[in-house]
């Protein structure tokens, strides 16, 4: 039933055992329950250390105060998915750290290492591989932003006007990207500083070719497909995990001027959103029948109250789209189209309803938006601590059992 690779359970054994053998402790101790489960401690608290440093080399001492990366860093590090399944034996907080510092050490040009780290991640999850091609994207994204700035300067200073308009800038980038590509020179560039993230990639289509695809274990209850409405869903996860920045009045505004201004565009994004959730909703069976999770009360109390639910919620979700991809605007062109396609590699294949899948890109988007006033920070913090104190108390206090089974069961994400 397991679906991962052996990841978590090596690090558990490169740790416990020493500590068997340096304390003296015996077998029952060092693989207990709470000796595993401080396992995923130790990566939580590896991840707030990586936290601090992504927003401090992401958000220089111009662009942020000291104490701003420090909210951020406490405000991320007590996100609930993750916050929560740091203190059970989950994949979850081992993945993360490996990504995070692998995303690190990119950032720092180091990338035979974070390469190296990326492997780790993908050991923890076959999935985090999307994230060390995020690694190598996000190289190829600064040089080309380089270029492009370039290309901007140039035709400023031969005085020739770029054309107006959203389709024509996206027709100028795409013949500045084929113009890029068709360089030797350039390709030989991005090959040079990407080829630890190529191999990656090789390790990994080898590993799907052996294996048979990329589950490990019980591949029928983990099929993949394109469940588009995934992407509507982690939209409207953003929006309240970060309604703080994405539900400002201001932003309200700013979107409904928009629908005001470009009402034909909308209409056609509405058309395409509600087909899409029309032939490529899924139900996975793991939705509807584990009453243990938080997803299986939202599907049931929500989406199952009537057929037409999941169609009113169009507009919810393209509100919530536009203010997501509103708040990376300050991000190049090309940081945004590598992010998106990782954002739609790692949500629109999964069958599964299932929030912790949503972690990485959400660390990922909360890392690089424009850093929040101390006003909105405090109150994401409060708001966090608030799910925390209520999720705990349900898991702690709230058990209840399944018919003809005598084990306790507990709410969880």
């Amino acid at each position: 039933m397991i679906t991962t690779l052996p990841g978590l359970y090596l690090v558990s054994v490169g740790v416990v055992k020493p500590a068997a053998w340096l304390f003296g402790w015996s077998g029952s101790i060092v693989c207990s329950t709470g000796m595993l489960r401080f396992i995923n401690l130790l990566f939580g608290v590896g991840n707030v250390y990586l936290l601090y440093l992504l927003f401090c080399r992401i958000h220089q001492k111009k662009a942020a105060s000291g104490f701003q990366r420090i909210l951020s860093t406490l405000a991320l590090a007590i996100f609930p998915v993750l916050y929560f399944f740091t203190f059970l034996y989950y994949t979850d907080t081992g993945s993360t750290f490996f990504t995070l510092f692998a995303y690190l050490m990119c950032l720092y040009g180091n990338h035979k290492t974070s390469a190296l780290l990326g492997f780790c991640g993908f050991m923890f999850r076959q999935t985090n591989i999307i994230w060390t091609v995020f690694c190598g994207g996000s190289v190829i994204a600064n040089k080309l932003s380089e270029a492009w700035r370039a290309e901007l300067l140039k035709n400023k200073e031969q005085k020739s006007l770029p054309p107006k308009g959203w389709f024509s800038e996206l027709i100028r980038v795409f013949r500045f990207l084929v113009e890029y590509a068709a360089s030797f020179k350039n390709l030989t560039a991005l090959l040079l500083l990407t080829w630890p993230y190529i191999s990656m990639a090789v390790v990994f289509f080898a590993f799907i070719v052996l294996n048979g695809g990329i589950v490990v274990g019980d591949r029928t209850s983990h099929e993949a497909c394109l469940h588009f409405p995934q992407i509507f869903y982690f939209f409207s996860f953003t929006l309240f995990f970060s309604f703080p920045h994405l539900m400002t009045p201001s932003k309200i505004i700013s979107f409904l001027r928009s629908v005001k201004r470009h009402l034909l565009q909308y209409s056609i994004l509405t058309i395409v959103s509600l087909f899409l959730v029309w032939k490529f909703t899924y139900v996975h069976k793991y939705l509807l029948a584990d009453n243990r999770h938080y997803p299986f009360y939202i599907w049931r109390k929500l989406y199952q109250r009537h057929e037409l639910v999941k169609y009113v919620l169009v507009p919810v979700y393209i509100f919530a789209g536009w203010s997501f991809t509103d708040m990376l605007k300050s991000k190049s062109i090309f940081w945004n189209m590598v992010y998106f396609v990782c954002l739609l590699a790692s949500t629109v294949p999964q069958k599964l309803l299932e929030f912790r899948y949503f972690i990485l890109p959400y660390i990922m988007y909360r890392l690089h938006i424009p850093m929040p006033s101390l006003l909105k920070l405090l109150l994401e913090l409060a708001f966090y601590l608030l799910i925390n104190a209520v999720t705990f108390h349900f898991f702690l206090n709230k058990t209840f059992q399944w018919p003809n089974n005598e084990e306790l069961q507990r709410f969880m994400w």
